[in-house]
C-alpha cells in the first residue's frame, strides 16, 4: 500500500471484446480473492483510478458501484472505498461462486461468439467434467 492506498495495478486491455468495467470487476475480484487485496485496505478514489488507467470516470464508477452490490467493497462517504470486511465462511464461499459464474459467463459468450451451439458447448463440458473426475479418482 501506498499513501494508504492500495496499489491495484491494473492492466486494460483496450483491443479486447471484454468490456473496461469488467476488466476493472473482474482484475479487482480476483485480488481480494486470492488475498492480495485484504479487508480494510483503501481503494483509489473513482477520479484516481480512472486517471491512472485512462479511462472514462464513469467506468470505473460503474465497476466500484458492481464491486459494491457483490459485497466486496464498501463505499464510505467522505472518507473512501475498502475492501469489504468479509470474514464470513458464508460470504467467501458467495465470493467464489460469484468468481465462478463470472468464468462460466466468459467462457460461454467467448464460445458462442465462436460459433459453437449450446449443444456442442455442453457435449464439451460434460467431457471435460468426465476427464477430471477420472484424474481425480486415479490420483485421489
Amino acid at each position: 500500500m501506498e499513501n494508504g492506498l492500495a496499489n491495484l495495478n491494473l492492466r486494460i486491455d483496450f483491443r479486447s471484446e471484454t468490456p473496461i468495467t469488467t476488466q476493472i470487476v473482474e482484475q479487482i475480484q480476483n485480488r481480494v480473492l486470492s488475498g492480495e487485496l485484504k479487508p480494510g485496505d483503501q481503494l483509489p478514489t473513482v477520479r484516481q483510478l480512472a486517471t491512472e488507467l485512462r479511462v472514462n470516470f464513469n467506468t470505473v464508477a460503474r465497476a466500484y458501484r458492481i464491486l459494491d452490490s457483490m459485497g466486496l467493497i464498501s463505499t464510505q462517504q467522505g472518507r473512501g472505498t475498502y475492501i469489504w470486511s468479509a470474514g464470513q465462511a458464508e460470504n467467501r464461499e458467495r465470493e467464489r461462486r460469484q468468481a465462478l459464474e463470472l468464468l462460466t459467463r466468459h467462457y460461454l459468450r467467448d464460445a458462442l461468439a465462436l460459433g459453437f451451439s449450446a449443444d456442442q458447448i455442453r457435449a464439451v463440458l460434460e467431457e471435460e467434467i468426465e476427464q477430471l473426475n477420472k484424474l481425480h479418482s486415479d490420483n485421489p
